[in-house]
C-alpha cells in the first residue's frame, strides 16, 4: 500500500481477531504498531510476534472506555515516536440477550466500549493529528448496524452510532487534513462466532452470496487501504466487508 511506510497505527483491540490480523498487515507494510489493548497477555503478544519479525511495535495497556488510560496511551505514543497517523478503532465487546432478558449492565458497558470508546479515542487522537494537519481515522462497524439482528439491541445501537460519528467526524475533521471512514465486517472467522452452534454457522453461510465467512486478514487488507495514499480522497464511507450479504 502506499504510503504506509513507517507511519505510527495505533490500533485498539489488537490482542486477536481483526484487531491482530490488522496489526500483523500493517506491520508487514512497514508500519510502526501501537498494539492497544486491555488484555495484557493477548497485548504484548502481538507486539512481541510483530518486533520478532524486524518490524516496530509498541503494546500499551489500555480501557478505552476509560479517558485517563487513552490520555496516557496517546502520552506514551507521543513520547516514544512524536506523532500518530492513524487511528483504527477495533475495540468492541459483546454481551447478547434479547429486549426482553437485558440488563442494564449489559446495555451500559457495550455502550461504553464500543461508541464511548470510539469517542474516546478519536477526540484525544484529533488533537494530535490537528496539529499535524493530517491523519486517518478508522472505526469498526458492523453489518449489523445497517439492518439489524436478533439479540444485540446494545450491540446493534452501538455499531450504528459509530456509522454517525464517523459521518461527523470526516465533516469536522476534514478541513484539518484528516480522513474518517469505517469498516462494515460481516461474519467473520473470530472468537466471537467460536461457540456458535454449528446449524446456526450453515444457516449464516447461506446468507452470503460468497458461500463462505471471512477472514481476519480479508478485513485488515481494507483498513490498511483505507489508511494508504490509495484513498486518499475516500472520506466519510461505510465500506461493507460482508461478502455481500447487505447488497
Amino acid at each position: 500500500m502506499r504510503g504506509l511506510k513507517d507511519k505510527v497505527v495505533i490500533i485498539t483491540g489488537s490482542g486477536q481477531g481483526i484487531g491482530r490480523a490488522t496489526a500483523l498487515r500493517f506491520a508487514q507494510e512497514g508500519a510502526k504498531i501501537v498494539i492497544a489493548e486491555f488484555n495484557k497477555s493477548t497485548g504484548q503478544s502481538v507486539a512481541d510476534e510483530i518486533s520478532s519479525s524486524g518490524k516496530e511495535a509498541l503494546f500499551i495497556q489500555v480501557d478505552v472506555a476509560e479517558r485517563a488510560t487513552v490520555c496516557n496511551m496517546v502520552s506514551a505514543v507521543m513520547d516514544k515516536f512524536g506523532r500518530i497517523d492513524i487511528l483504527v478503532n477495533n475495540a468492541g465487546v459483546i454481551h447478547d440477550k434479547t429486549l426482553k432478558k437485558m440488563t442494564d449492565d449489559e446495555f451500559d458497558r457495550v455502550i461504553d466500549v464500543n461508541l464511548r470508546g470510539t469517542y474516546i479515542c478519536t477526540q484525544e487522537v484529533a488533537t494530535v493529528m490537528r496539529e499535524q494537519e493530517s491523519g486517518v481515522i478508522l472505526n469498526a462497524t458492523s453489518m449489523v448496524a445497517l439492518y439489524g439482528n436478533f439479540g444485540q439491541t446494545n450491540y446493534v445501537a452501538s455499531k450504528s452510532g459509530v456509522i454517525g460519528m464517523t459521518k461527523v467526524w470526516a465533516r469536522e475533521l476534514g478541513k484539518d487534513g484528516i480522513r474518517v471512514n469505517a469498516v462494515a465486517p460481516g461474519f467473520i472467522q473470530t472468537d466471537m462466532l467460536k461457540d456458535i452452534p454449528e446449524n446456526v454457522m450453515n444457516m449464516m453461510v447461506k446468507k452470503v452470496p460468497l458461500k463462505r465467512i471471512g477472514k481476519p486478514e480479508e478485513v485488515a487488507g481494507v483498513y490498511c487501504f483505507l489508511a494508504s495514499d490509495d484513498a486518499s480522497y475516500i472520506n466519510g464511507a461505510v465500506l461493507s466487508v460482508d461478502g455481500g450479504v447487505v447488497v
